[in-house]
């Protein structure tokens, strides 16, 4: 299967980390390329473009799509550790780095996978095949609180609970092995009068690969260490997908902007708040309603532009 993944705010993107042609980009989760192919192209021979990514199959798909540019390297790992890759590369800073957080269409598509809850596939929902959690094990293993907690906090899911209970009692008879076994104690722990938002078990396979992957709970620190790694006038851009990942976000860059906490009364700052930069947009920008419509991922997007001013 071809590694496809529509890039999700693809001309928001590009304009908002105002790309220099002899500047270094750091595309964090390239996935196939499609930010990533719009970049170099505007970037000279001068330029660099670094692409990382924890699936090698992904690092794979985007080798071939940018084989005609010699200006990249591309870099097995987690965008978690953006530091350590760049004193690797002997980089101290960058003029932009971009984070797609979504998951791509291949992923999400690809039977040996386990992201999707559409068939029977293997519990897996690993980014990285290399890692050893897989949804196998936190289905199998966790404990029924945890695994409830989990389900509800990263997938909003109300029927939490009673899913959690019930995927319980059902190890008990057998380890449950597959997406579809998985998906028919979801429908079963859910009144079919409440099954109307999409497909029952979305919230819950949502909530399980976050956990598998470690999606949220670096985030905030993630987005710091982004930020440090920046040049004056360098910018950061994230998309996220999910609420827990957005408020992470947004968080990080109010630290990153810096406020001071000193009564109104004093005649200067004694607090000694800094600022490391400024919040482009402190709204977050949304996919139009074209491209909504064209790519149904792209609803829930949300793109936050960070500017480093010192």
């Amino acid at each position: 299967m071809e590694f496809n993944h529509k890039p999700v705010m693809l001309e928001e993107c590009i304009e908002g980390l105002n790309i220099k042609p002899d500047g270094i980009y750091v595309d964090g989760t390239i996935g196939g390329a499609g930010h990533s192919i719009e970049i170099i192209k505007k970037l000279s021979d001068k330029g660099l473009l670094i692409g990382i990514d924890r699936d090698e199959e992904a690092l794979k798909a985007a080798r071939q799509k940018l084989e005609k540019f010699s200006n990249l390297k591309l870099i097995h790992n987690n965008h978690d550790n953006i530091v350590e890759i760049l004193e690797e590369l002997n980089i101290e800073k960058v003029d932009g780095i971009l984070l797609d957080l979504g998951v791509s269409s291949y992923q999400l598509d690809e039977r040996n996978r386990g992201f999707s809850y559409l068939g029977e596939n293997e519990l897996d929902m690993r980014m990285d095949r290399s890692q050893k959690l897989t949804a196998k094990e936190v289905i199998n293993t966790y404990e029924e609180e945890k695994l409830a907690n989990i389900i509800f906090e990263y997938g909003e899911e109300r029927f939490s609970r009673k899913i959690a209970k019930n995927i319980c009692e059902a190890r008990k008879e057998k380890l449950i092995n597959t997406t579809k076994e998985l998906v028919n104690i979801i429908e079963n722990s859910i009144p079919k009068s409440k099954q109307h938002d999409g497909h029952p078990a979305k919230r819950t396979f949502q909530a399980i690969r976050i956990e598998v992957n470690n999606e949220i709970k670096p985030l905030y620190n993630t987005v710091k260490k982004a930020i440090d790694c920046l040049k004056p006038q360098g910018r950061l851009c994230i998309i996220t997908f999910h609420s827990l990942e957005d408020r992470a976000v947004k968080n990080a860059y109010i630290e990153a902007k810096g406020k001071c906490i000193c009564p109104s009364d004093l005649p200067y700052c004694v607090c000694g708040a800094k600022s490391e930069g400024k919040i482009i947009n402190k709204k977050p920008i949304i996919a139009s309603e074209e491209e909504q419509k064209q790519n149904p991922r792209s609803k829930s997007a949300k793109l936050r532009i960070f500017e480093k001013t010192s």
